[in-house]
Formats: structure tokens, sequence, C-alpha cells
């Protein structure tokens, strides 16, 4: 694998590549993911909105009026909450947090501490040499001196198109929230049925938005069927460290984005404080830390 480095909007970007595949990262802007291309499909995978450019925020931004898009990650929080007695902010503090980086050879890895929280966060990037898969290896640990319940989520907006297909072997779901949902049924109801729509399709460009909890993850992964059915971009992840899977979609109903967001997730809901009470969120005692590996398959849709 090789890495090229360059600016993009004044924020330093890294590519790198190999045969299969080519993915850009910013360690300035949280370590997001702005690119993942498969060179042999000349396809990318994420979507990234066209209206802004890549940039670095202040801690407290305003999260979605800033989508960018790619792949970001919330830690340690959602909506904006007060968790052990620390305000915490939009869509937590990674996204905002410029992070250091090392290159070797065959990997780039982004760090740093989140000042909040007091968690140390890591993330490696690699490539697979025989297929079109990204490793993206976390370790995340508790120097803050006090115990920590947090969510932690990954966020993988997608470049979708009509007919595209979710699949998760999730069996129940429920809506996140009535504001952004193309739905009105507010009680838990058996994935992906409902109000007699499969909500697991991809509909089209139709100004509405789509926003699930799904919950009784048998399989942990997460995928989405793309262009008829011949590719696939998915994540394969331990489901101890992600027991719970959130969709987001716009469909032309959110600020006219036209996106799918897949968000394996360690809380089951938006509230931190409320998973804690029902012991459904992560936590990490003083000195304590997480290792774990995530798998992204971005090709062709063959048995992963």
């Amino acid at each position: 694998m090789s890495f090229l480095q360059t600016q993009m909007n004044g924020v330093e970007i890294f590519t790198g590549e190999n045969d299969l595949l080519k993915f850009t990262i910013a360690p300035a802007a949280g370590g997001k993911i702005l690119s993942i291309y498969n060179k042999r499909l000349q396809k990318e995978f994420l979507w990234t909105n066209k209206n802004l450019n890549i940039a670095v925020y202040p801690a407290g931004t305003d999260y979605d009026s800033h989508f960018f898009g790619g792949i970001d990650e919330l830690i340690p929080n959602d909506i904006p909450e007060n968790i052990n007695a620390v305000e915490y902010p939009d869509h937590g503090e990674l996204w905002t947090t410029s992070l250091e980086h090392k290159l070797q050879k065959n990997q780039i890895s982004v760090f740093g501490d989140l000042k909040l929280s007091g968690l140390f966060y890591k993330k490696t990037v690699r490539l697979d040499d025989q297929d079109p898969v990204i490793y993206l290896d976390y370790i995340i640990r508790n120097d803050s001196g006090h115990e920590r319940n947090f969510l932690w989520k990954l966020h993988a907006a997608l470049a979708i198109e009509a007919g595209d297909y979710l699949v998760s072997s999730a069996r129940t779901a429920q809506i996140a929230d009535p504001a952004y949902s193309r739905f009105s049924d507010a009680a838990e109801f058996q994935w992906p049925l409902i109000e007699n729509v499969n909500a697991s399709v991809v509909p089209e460009n139709n100004g509405s938005i789509d926003f699930f909890y799904l919950s009784d993850v048998a399989r942990p992964e997460m995928k989405m069927l793309m262009d008829n059915q011949k590719y696939l971009f998915s994540y394969q992840y331990d489901e101890k460290i992600f027991p719970y899977q959130w969709y987001f979609a716009s469909y032309g109903g959110f600020m006219k984005h036209y996106t799918a967001v897949l968000e394996p997730c360690s809380s089951k809901t938006m509230s931190v404080n409320e998973s804690m009470l029902k012991s459904q969120c992560t936590i990490l005692k003083p000195g304590q830390q997480i290792e774990t590996t995530v798998r992204i398959w971005a090709g062709d849709n063959l048995q992963t």
C-alpha cells in the first residue's frame, strides 16, 4: 500500500491505496474517512455533501448543518447531554478533535485524547491485499481517573440510489425520533415491515426520512446492497462492542440530502443517561480499554 499526503481546503489529508481500493482520511477532522473508492469497479461507496468543504470545526459546533458525510464516529454521545457530571456537545467530541497521525508502510494511525471525557482514542487503518476490505483497528482507553459511561457509534454515509437494500439480521426495530420519520407508528415492530412498507428498501428521492433503532441483532454485520444488488458495502464487527444498530436515511427530507447512514452502536438509544439506567451503553473504569477491529467490505456482492 502506498500513501499520498495532500491538502483539501487547507486540511491535511492522506490517501492510501493498493490495487483494489483507495481511501482518504483527515486526521485533523476527527479521523474522518472522506472516500472509499473501488478501483476495479470504478465506484465511490461514500456520500459527501457537495455543498460543504472538509473543515476543522471548534468544539461545540452544531453537527447537522455541518454534516459533510463520509465516515465519522460518535464518542462519547449523540445528543448534547450531561453524563457523569460532564457536559458533552452535539454528536460528541471526536468529530471536532484534531488527531495526531503516524504513517507506517502499510497503515496509518490517528490518535489523541478527548479532553472532556478523558478517553484516549486510536484508529489504525489498513487494507487487505487480496480482497476489497479495509480494517479499522481500535484502542479506546479511559485515562480520566473516573468511570465513564458513553456511546460509541460507527457512522458511514453511503452514496445510494433507489432500490438499494439494507441487510440486517435485526429482529425488532423502533422509530428513533418521530420528527425524523416517514412513518407514524411509534410501537416496536418486526424489522423490516412497518405500516405495510419494507423499510429496508431505499425509495426514490421523495423528501422523506427514516431513523430507526434496530435491536435483537443475530449477526454482527450491517450491509447495504447497491446498484441492483451488484455491489456491497458492509460493516462487520464484534457484537459485544456494538450490540445495536441504528439506521438513518435521508431521501431528500433532511436538508435535501440523499444518503443512508449505517450506524452499528454500543447504546440502544440516543440518551446515554437513559441507556446507562438500562445497562445498554459502554462502561469503562479508570485504566480500562477496548481493543477491537472493524472490517469494511467495499466491492462486489459476494459471500464475505
